[in-house]
């Protein structure tokens, strides 16, 4: 049994979550079954079902939740996101991208329609109170995002309110043209506990101290932080003549010097909106001291990369890393236990905090 959290709803007198969260084996098995099941994960693009393609297996968090999931497009064009797991005797299905008629185990030949439906298997007719519904493939909630795909496993919310609040600032932007740029698109590993990454990410109290050229084409004393129920939102505003949005007038920040719309969702995902376009960033748990971290680059206006705050990711990734590292140390140390929260710029880290607290502590209730 794992100890219960608690973030105190006030800012001006929270405590972080102790050391022993980021240290504790039990509470890293935990977060698996309460955070990550009950959440969403990025799927990909939905181009992974282009050019003859209506199949695409993929594993979900591969070394953490390691789930076997197959996306099919069926006749009548439809996106599914299925278990890619036979029900007969749990054979992976389908090993590769490609096209396909029916979902055919390569085991004993039971078949599936490319919804997921059974519809045949060899030498069971005898077989009594057969198919029954949980013969056919597991269906897993799906969500598009303009061309991105996201799934979750046992979501406890639906992924359209994240949607529904990215929109409200970013929905001018057409994310159909923008293109994935694979140059740009980078893995980092990282030895530290995934939540640290995070809790370095939300917020911008670092910058001046950790970032020196992020902080030279931003305005730290505009940062703004926005939050969600399992979103928040990090504006970065330009110093002048840095590279910003052009905002359409009936947008809420429209005359404002906005250079990047930093958006994180629980629990371990980022996209971050520049002029040029947009950087997924995803959070992967490898293990309690281990984590991955992909970077995912779609292009929209070549003109403007490698300017202002999209410019030198990887420099600032690096920086970040360090940081990050190092407080992986720290929070071994017996001395350390927790620490408190900037009520100004710490607000993200404090919503994070508390929404890890929440889920927990409904998994031990």
């Amino acid at each position: 049994m794992i100890p219960k959290f608690y973030i105190d709803p006030d800012i001006t007198k929270a405590e972080t979550l102790p050391a022993s969260f980021y240290r504790d084996p039990r509470v890293f098995e935990a977060l698996k079954n309460s955070v990550f099941y009950g959440g969403w994960q990025w799927v990909g693009h939905e181009t992974l079902l282009e050019n003859g393609r209506n199949v695409h297996p993929f594993v979900l968090l591969d070394g953490f939740l390691t789930e076997p999931m197959l996306l099919t497009k069926d006749v009548t064009e439809k996106i599914n996101c299925l278990s890619n797991v036979c029900t007969h005797r749990g054979n992976l299905i389908v090993d590769a991208s490609g096209k396909k008629k029916k979902l055919t185990c390569g085991y004993h030949g039971r078949r599936f329609s490319l919804n997921g439906a059974f519809e045949h298997m060899p030498e069971f007719k005898e077989a009594q109170t057969f198919p029954r519904p949980c013969d056919d493939l597991h269906t897993f909630p799906l969500r598009n995002w303009g061309p991105f795909l996201f799934a979750g496993l046992d979501p406890t919310f639906d992924f359209q309110v994240v949607i529904d609040g990215m929109n409200e600032r970013i929905g001018f932007l057409p994310l159909t043209d923008f293109k994935l740029d694979e140059h740009r698109s980078k893995t980092y590993h990282i030895d530290a506990h995934w939540a640290l990454y995070c809790d370095n990410y939300l917020e911008g109290f670092h910058i001046p101290f950790v970032h020196e050229d992020l902080d030279a084409v931003l305005d730290y004393g505009d940062y703004d932080t926005v939050l969600y129920d399992y979103m928040n939102l990090q504006i970065g505003y330009a110093q002048d003549g840095e590279h910003v949005f052009d905002l359409p007038e009936d947008h809420p920040d429209h005359g404002k010097k906005v250079a990047a719309y930093y958006y994180w969702v629980f629990p371990n995902m980022m996209f971050n909106f520049y002029p040029w376009g947009l950087s997924v960033n995803l959070v992967q748990p490898r293990s309690m001291n281990r984590t991955k971290v992909s970077f995912i680059s779609y292009v929209w206006d070549p003109s403007k990369l490698d300017q202002g705050a999209g410019a030198l990711l990887d420099k600032v990734e690096l920086e970040d890393e360090a940081v990050v590292e190092g407080v992986q140390k720290g929070v071994r140390s017996r001395f350390y236990k927790a620490g408190r929260f900037s009520p100004t710029r710490e607000k993200g880290v404090h919503h994070f905090h508390g929404l890890l607290a929440q889920f927990l502590n409904r998994s031990t209730a």
